[in-house]
């Protein structure tokens, strides 16, 4: 049996999302005939080409005038100039025309609209006739990722003229996401996928026929990740559903483990046969069985089917699980990208800050150290689920084959090692176990910001080749701090980050605000806190997230415990995930947080670091309570 595990829209451009290279290595280690297609890299790339211009350009003309927006008529007159560029600069981000940077860096090359409006933000105020705005991110010589941020601007330009001319719901990495995210409803998205389709659809199904033509495969698994990639899923069933509906279709991945936990409706299996939670290799397994006659239905686990079989009215969702023994983290085998096009990922630079790009630019080879969390107490995070909670590691001698193995395959040696947190201890074995062998690589990954994170340690796991680290300091807050039980403080967060940039090591801090019983003084304060690790050079990168509470959360589960009331779902049938509460404090988070992120760009770009965090807020807000050299002193003390 041929299975083809297949990721639908959107999720990265720069580099293929692991969970079919994590599926189809694990299968094809059982012996399984399996492969592999990135129909979301597909899909941009057919987008974003000559004849997909052409084909944006028809639907942009059979506008009535009064519909096309100003993007759309510049798009429109000056049509010739963007089909004549966009092959040279896909080109150019896949790494396979770099000389073409010299004409993309001297701004007379690609058409520049709205987008290109921000490279104003760095023109010096004492010399805005002259001089180069970003002289400060490149200097004289930095002409390739000059280059590359300016096609980048360019890229977001024609998603935004696709979304205003062929599909409102559009984005390279989050497409069509509200029609899934938390929706108690099937509704929304039956309306959607019943609708005509508009050309990113008819370009989907067009590419997944190509797909099955290619594979002729008995069994597709469709992983979603995202909300943003649940209705492209839904597309490609729809498409195959259509053409060969007797090819078995599987829905799994990070979104159904999150929000599909308690799924009734029944039209789902319209699409898919079959819904799995949580880790996908022991289900694969067992359903792998059952398909082929050695298995009954009853005995499948953690999947979701509509009973009876064959059912199409009056029919019902049913939950089988057998209990079974997850497959051991050392056993799931390597992740291989065999069948992906790994010369086909695009690296876009959207932020100049040198940490954050990391994201976006380089096609990084993504593995996991260990499975599950080894903190797992977070009141924020959904630790009551099995990608969080069941904490699985696997010895570093292993985890060095895997990654010899995946260097040997894809010949490149950068790594994003995607963990919850890596453990301290296992990524000491491991830095150790790379110097030991002598195998050179450079990676980055999630960490806690710990005290075990000594500046010994940190020495050593620049040593092995860490670039960078993210890690969550969060409210800024130590009170907050405590009663999301992050197990850090501030001020040890201070001594952490600044033992990684003492070490080399770039750090980005996760930040969040809004949490239950954050006041408005609490928020200045944080914001103070994060002005001071900017300052002291402890942080390099930032991004405030707006609390969200879901109901898989010690939060969600026990709000009485955090002063906060939820707020009543309605009846669920499809997605449940994120639930609204009530916070007495009242505070308007919603505009705190445009300060905030408003502070925390700037930052990034080395601006206002000197100005009051007051003066960013639109309304009057407490002076902070934070003492004005309050991490420089806990260095000291260090």
């Amino acid at each position: 049996m041929r299975v083809l595990s297949v990721i639908p829209p959107m999720t990265q451009l720069n580099t293929p999302y692991p969970s079919t290279a994590y599926l189809t290595g694990f299968l094809r280690s059982r012996g399984v005939d399996a492969v592999q297609e990135d129909l979301a890299l597909a899909l941009v790339l057919r987008l974003l080409s000559p004849a997909g211009l052409d084909a944006i350009r028809d639907r942009a003309e059979a506008l009535p005038r009064k519909r096309r927006t100003p993007l759309v008529q510049g798009f429109l007159e000056h049509f010739a100039r963007y089909r004549y560029t966009i092959g040279p600069t896909i080109a150019f981000l896949q790494g396979r025309d770099p000389t073409i940077a010299h004409r993309i860096a001297s701004r007379t090359f690609l058409p520049e609209g709205p987008r290109f409006d921000t490279l104003d933000a760095y023109v010096d105020p004492d010399d805005p006739e002259g001089g180069d705005p970003l002289a400060w991110a490149f200097g004289a010589l930095g002409l390739a990722d000059r280059a590359r941020h300016l096609a980048t601007l360019y890229l977001n330009e024609l998603a935004d003229i696709l979304r205003d001319a062929v599909d409102g719901r559009f984005e390279f990495v989050r497409y069509a996401e509200t029609l899934a995210m938390s929706q108690p409803t099937f509704e929304p998205l039956a309306a959607a996928l019943a609708a005509p389709p508009t050309l990113v659809d008819k370009y989907l199904k067009d590419l997944t026929l190509e797909a099955l033509a290619r594979h002729a495969p008995q069994l597709v698994l469709v992983s979603t990740p995202f909300p943003g990639s649940v209705y492209g899923a839904f597309r490609i069933a729809q498409a195959i559903k259509a053409a060969q509906p007797e090819i078995v279709t599987v829905l799994g991945g990070g979104f159904v483990n999150t929000e599909l936990r308690e799924l009734s409706e029944p039209r789902v299996f319209d699409f898919f046969d079959y819904v799995t939670l949580d880790d996908g290799e022991r289900p694969l397994l067992a359903l792998l069985e059952h398909l082929q006659g050695r298995r009954g239905r009853s005995r499948l686990v953690r999947t979701f089917v509509r009973q009876p079989e064959g059912a199409t009215t009056n029919a019902a969702v049913r939950y089988i699980n057998l209990v079974e023994p997850d497959v051991p983290f050392a056993e799931v085998g390597t992740p291989t990208w065999d069948g992906l096009p790994l010369d086909g990922y695009l690296s876009v630079l959207d932020m100049l800050n040198p940490m954050h790009r990391l994201w976006s630019d380089g096609r990084w080879n993504k593995l996991t150290v260990a499975h599950g969390c080894y903190w797992k107490k977070c009141s924020f995070c959904d630790v009551s689920l099995d990608y969080i909670g069941r904490y699985d590691g696997a010895p570093a001698a292993l985890l060095v084959d895997r990654i010899e193995a995946i260097i040997a395959e894809t010949g490149q040696t950068g790594f994003h090692f995607v963990d919850e947190a890596a453990p301290p201890k296992a990524l000491r074995a491991l830095a150790e176990e790379l110097l030991r062998r002598g195998l050179a690589i450079s990676w980055w990954g999630n960490i806690r910001f710990e005290k075990s994170f000594t500046p010994e340690l940190c020495r050593l796991l620049a040593d092995s080749g860490c670039i960078a680290v993210s890690g969550g300091l969060e409210v800024a807050s130590d009170r907050l701090l405590k009663l999301m039980k992050k197990g850090v403080s501030v001020d040890q967060v201070a001594r952490v980050t600044h033992a990684f940039t003492e070490a080399g090591v770039l750090v980005h801090a996760y930040l969040m605000y809004g949490f239950p019983t954050q006041t408005v003084h609490d928020t200045v304060d944080a914001l103070e806190y994060v002005r001071q690790l900017f300052e002291a050079g402890c942080i390099q990168s930032g991004f405030f997230h707006r609390f969200a509470c879901t109901v898989h959360s010690p939060v969600g589960m026990n709000p009485e415990e955090y002063g906060v009331a939820l707020v009543p779902l309605p009846e669920v049938s499809f997605a449940k995930n994120d639930v609204g509460f009530i916070d007495p404090t009242g505070v308007d988070h919603d505009a705190l947080g445009r300060a905030l992120n408003k502070a925390l760009y700037n930052y990034m770009h080395g601006i206002g670091l000197d100005t009051d965090v007051r003066s960013w807020f639109e309304e009057r807000v407490p002076r902070p309570r934070v003492a004005r050299h309050f991490i420089a002193r806990a260095l000291q003390q260090t």
